[in-house]
C-alpha cells in the first residue's frame, strides 16, 4: 500500500467513525487534491485489499473488519485526554478515602461517560462461596428485599417492586423451595440449576412463576456480578450506537452482558500491561464488537479494565485513556 491509499483510508475510517454515512469519492477530492476518478480507482485497490467493502444502499464505501485492523495496527495514534478528562479522573484517583469497590465503581462511570461505551472493570474472583440462605423480606406496599447468603458470610441484597397483581406468599414459597433444595450448592451452580431444576417445580406450584423466577433470577446474577467482581459503567450505552438498533441484536447482546461467565471471557487473551484491541472476531466475547482492555492495579488489586463498542469505536480516544488509566494506577502503586 502506497503513502497516498494509507492516508485515504485513514481518512475513510475516521470520517465514518464519526459520521456514520459511507464515504464517496468527491468528498475526499478537495482534502487529496485529486480528481474524482483518480479518488474512485484508489477506494477500488482498497476494496480489492479487503480494506473497504461497499454499502448496500450507496456507492460510498465504509472500512471493513480488516481494515480496521489495519487502522489500529499502522495508522491511527493514541490521543491525549484532556484537561477536563484528566480532572474527572484525578477526583477518583486523589480521594484515598474511598473504598476500593467505590473507586472501581466511580472509575467505570466515568470511563463510560467519557467514551459514550460500555466499560467493564473484572476484579479477581472472590473465594468460592456455597448458598447458605436466601431470604424474602417485604418493606411497604409492592416492595420486597431479596437477601442472598453464603458459607463465607457475605451477604447481599436486590430490591424489586412488584406488579400489583404478584403475591407475596408465592415468592416466599419460591424461597423455601429454593432453600430446600439448592443450600449448599457453589454460588456460580445457583442459575442454572435455578432453572433447569427449580423452575420446573414452581411453574406447577405458583401461578406467576415466571414473574417469581425472573426475581430470583435477577437476585443471584446480581450477587454473582458483585462475587466476582464484575463491575458495569454504562450497561447499556452500546445500544445507542446505531449498529444495534435491531431488537433481536439488542437482545442477544444483553443476555451476554447478564451472564458472568461471558463476560469473564473478557479477561482472556491479554497480555501484561499493554493495552489491546480485539475488533470482531479477535474477541471471544462476542464478533459484532470491538473489546479494547488493559490489566490494572489498583490498592494492591489487579484485574482487567474493558472497553466494549461497537467495531467503529474512537480507537484513538479510547486507547489514549486506556494508555492514561494503567499508567496513572501503576504510578498509585509505586
Amino acid at each position: 500500500m502506497d503513502e497516498r491509499q494509507k492516508k485515504i483510508l485513514k481518512a475513510i475510517v475516521e470520517s465514518y467513525i464519526k459520521t456514520v454515512k459511507p464515504i464517496g469519492s468527491k468528498s475526499l477530492c478537495k482534502k487529496f487534491k485529486c480528481s474524482s476518478a483518480t479518488i474512485r480507482n484508489e477506494m477500488s485497490e482498497l476494496e480489492k485489499m479487503g480494506l473497504l467493502e461497499k454499502n448496500h444502499i450507496s456507492s460510498g464505501r465504509i472500512p471493513s473488519e480488516a481494515g480496521y485492523k489495519y487502522y489500529v495496527k499502522y495508522l491511527m495514534r493514541p490521543k491525549e485526554l484532556t484537561g477536563e478528562d484528566v480532572l474527572k479522573l484525578q477526583t477518583i484517583f486523589s480521594n484515598h478515602e474511598l473504598e476500593l469497590s467505590d473507586s472501581i465503581n466511580k472509575t467505570v462511570e466515568i470511563i463510560s461517560e467519557l467514551t459514550n461505551y460500555t466499560s467493564i472493570i473484572l476484579g479477581k474472583s472472590s473465594n468460592e462461596n456455597n448458598l447458605k440462605k436466601v431470604d424474602i423480606i417485604p418493606i411497604e406496599n409492592n416492595k420486597i428485599i431479596a437477601l442472598v447468603c453464603t458459607d463465607k458470610g457475605i451477604v447481599e441484597n436486590k430490591q424489586f417492586i412488584l406488579k400489583d397483581s404478584t403475591e407475596i406468599q408465592e415468592i416466599v414459597k419460591t424461597s423455601e423451595i429454593i432453600n430446600k433444595m439448592l443450600v449448599g450448592t457453589p454460588i456460580n451452580e445457583v442459575s442454572k440449576r435455578l432453572e433447569f431444576e427449580i423452575k420446573p417445580i414452581i411453574s406447577r406450584q405458583i401461578k406467576q412463576y415466571e414473574t417469581v423466577y425472573n426475581i430470583f433470577a435477577d437476585a443471584f446474577n446480581d450477587f454473582l456480578n458483585r462475587s466476582q467482581n464484575i463491575y458495569f459503567g454504562g450497561k447499556t450505552k452500546i445500544f445507542d450506537e446505531p449498529e444495534y438498533n435491531n431488537a433481536l441484536e439488542i437482545k442477544r447482546l444483553a443476555t451476554k452482558f447478564e451472564d458472568p461467565n461471558f463476560v469473564k471471557r473478557i479477561e482472556e487473551d491479554i497480555d501484561d500491561g499493554e493495552v489491546k484491541v480485539y475488533i470482531g472476531e479477535e474477541n471471544s466475547f462476542d464478533s459484532n464488537v470491538t473489546v479494547i482492555k488493559s490489566k490494572y492495579k489498583m490498592n494492591g488489586e489487579e484485574g482487567t479494565i474493558a472497553i466494549v463498542g461497537p467495531k467503529r469505536m474512537e480507537y484513538d480516544r479510547v486507547v489514549g485513556l486506556l494508555n492514561y488509566l494503567k499508567k496513572e494506577l501503576n504510578e498509585e502503586e509505586e
